[in-house]
């Protein structure tokens, strides 16, 4: 298999139009809102999402220049592998982020704690589960300790390389 193609089921909105001005993290940008424009023809899959508090995003790194296997995080001055971290330049430029849904309107969805450039062509949404998604045994690999008090809504950290 050579070549997968996705086409967006929406565009995602917000106030970050550079990603020196975007938060690392949208966990730690209570106040970063947004909005996810859902295209009509994808419209009716919005039934009952208004019932989860959380949404998982999945999109386009539409603004990666490039990609790298090996790059250094924000929270850390050594490189590591590209898939140990969470830098945008990446072989697929596909981004995750956990946001919170806070109104639903036809086929735009208000959502806060984003942490998304403005335009980001969003691929697919997913109802974040507690139940499903969390793990009490989960490990941080190389991020021992860090410092997230660097992170917390911090803007315009991320790395070029």
């Amino acid at each position: 298999m050579d070549k997968i193609v996705y086409s967006p089921v929406g565009i995602i909105h917000t106030g970050f139009h550079d990603k020196k001005d975007a938060p690392i993290q949208g966990v730690f940008a209570k106040d970063a809102r947004g909005e996810i424009e859902i295209f009509k023809q994808y419209a009716d899959g919005l039934e009952d999402v208004e019932g989860f508090s959380h949404l998982i995003l999945i999109y386009h790194f539409h603004r990666s220049d490039g990609n790298s296997l090996i790059s250094t995080p924000f929270l850390d001055d050594e490189p590591h592998g590209i898939f140990s971290i969470r830098h945008f330049n990446r072989p697929n430029p596909v981004g995750l982020s956990i946001v919170k849904l806070e109104n639903v309107k036809g086929n735009i969805l208000e959502i806060s704690e984003v942490d998304i450039l403005d335009g980001t062509p969003l691929l697919d949404l997913k109802p974040f589960i507690p139940f499903f998604d969390h793990r009490d045994n989960a490990k941080t690999g190389w991020l021992n300790n860090p410092n997230i008090d660097m992170a917390r809504g911090e803007p315009g950290k991320h790395r070029s390389k």
